[in-house]
């Protein structure tokens, strides 16, 4: 009888979490609420077939877990959207804590030259299996191919069940539970978020973030495969302006310094159709004069030398062609018969080359939107909604996302481990 009674007790007051999403943030805040409070009934709800699909394909397959920065004020700089809301967020959870967490559960991280860490076996595999067998470890209970379409506060006079969530899922399911976090990513469309509206919480529209730069038919797309670094690129008729590794693509142009510019202008280019103008800088650095000046120089210097040949400027041969052939030099020119004119269109055409943008191709490695729910809305200090008690948010449904470099998975250990921190340590 009083094993009866105590299990009966047990089956009312344990408490019941659902997270909605099987990414990043969902993951993190599910493993670590479970981990931190073992009575906690802790189920996660992925309305596709796969789990942490994004974990997967990040980094070409080998997972950017973090960016090797120490300095809260400078990472929050990363972030085109939300940087003052991570800049609060950082002081719980941070980039030492990501790699620290790793690394106390086997997996050690390693930075690369521009920042970004990866597992040392540059492989996804092992932060998915790292967090799989946390999951494990805990009793997460995971249901595939449930969407959540509907979410609503129950109330009711029986004490034990005042205030539940219900949940409504597709198959006219329903679940119910005490704390609900959502951490279902972001969405493409203004009207997917419609059931989030129902909660009471306002939508920032979203766009998409980190997209390569579309040239159609341009002779540049020749040169798939060819990377340039560093190179400036300047969006025209704005202020924007980044310097990086540029690749070309069978479409157009790609590369950091693309990926940062469409993250940096999301809104902005989106309101000109994505079709702008943009100037390009091959030597950065090197102004027209100087550049006068080397190219005077090989007249003499290399005056039988074939301007196509002679490649001083360590650009990509590929890109030198292209120029020489853009600035209307002709095949077999020699340096000492270059006219004056060529030369300076060959001179503009290393300092200021322009294309005209003619749309968007999603980034597949880190597709990111800007927008969600509104940070206002959200206390950064808990991840809980300040409309709706015991309803939490974590990662890219929420109004922030970074630049391309593993700042985005950042914010999404650090949102889930708050929420996770927070609901694990409530009544």
């Amino acid at each position: 009888m009083k094993f009866q009674l105590s299990l009966l007790k047990f089956f009312y007051l344990s408490k019941e979490l659902v997270v909605i999403g099987g990414g990043a943030a969902g993951f993190f805040c599910a493993v670590n609420a479970a981990r931190m409070n073992p009575s906690l009934k802790v189920t996660i709800v992925e309305k596709s077939n796969k789990l942490l699909s994004k974990v997967k394909i990040s980094g070409g397959g080998r997972c950017n877990v973090t960016h090797s920065c120490f300095d809260i004020i400078e990472m929050s700089r990363k972030y085109p959207r939300g940087g003052n809301f991570v800049k609060k967020t950082f002081h719980q959870f941070f980039t030492t804590n990501t790699i620290q967490w790793f690394k106390e559960r086997g997996v050690k991280l390693k930075a690369e030259a521009d920042g970004r860490m990866f597992p040392v076996t540059d492989s996804s595999q092992t932060i998915i299996d790292c967090l799989m067998k946390e999951a494990n470890r805990y009793g997460v209970q995971i249901m595939m191919r449930s969407e959540v379409r509907g979410l609503s506060v129950r109330t009711s006079l029986d004490k034990y069940e005042q205030g539940q969530f219900t949940l409504d899922l597709d198959g006219s399911r329903s679940i119910t539970a005490d704390y609900v976090c959502i951490a279902c990513g972001g969405y493409s469309k203004s009207s997917m978020f419609d059931w989030l509206r129902l909660s009471g919480h306002t939508i920032e529209d979203p766009v998409p973030s980190l997209f390569t730069f579309n040239i159609p038919s341009h002779p540049v797309t020749r040169l798939m495969g060819v990377s340039v670094d560093p190179v400036t690129i300047r969006i025209m008729d704005s202020k924007l302006e980044e310097s990086g590794p540029v690749l070309f693509t069978h479409w157009g142009l790609s590369g950091p310094a693309v990926l940062r510019l469409s993250a940096w202008g999301a809104r902005e280019l989106k309101e000109r159709n994505w079709g702008f103008g943009i100037r390009v800088n091959w030597l950065p650095g090197i102004h027209d004069q100087a550049l006068r000046e080397r190219m005077q120089h090989l007249r003499s210097s290399a005056a039988s030398q074939l301007v196509t040949g002679k490649n001083i400027f360590g650009l990509p041969q590929r890109l030198w062609e292209l120029l020489v052939e853009q600035s209307e030099i002709k095949t077999g020119t020699r340096w000492a018969d270059l006219p004056g004119r060529q030369q300076n269109r060959l001179i503009h055409h290393l300092t200021n080359y322009e294309f005209r943008i003619n749309g968007k191709t999603t980034f597949k490695e880190e597709f990111v939107t800007a927008g969600g729910i509104r940070l206002s809305e959200v206390d950064a200090n808990t991840m809980m909604s300040k409309k709706v008690q015991r309803l939490f948010f974590a990662g890219e449904v929420l109004d922030v996302d970074g630049i391309t470099g593993g700042f985005n998975f950042q914010h999404a250990w650090t949102s889930g481990f708050i929420a996770a921190k927070n609901i694990a340590a409530m009544p």
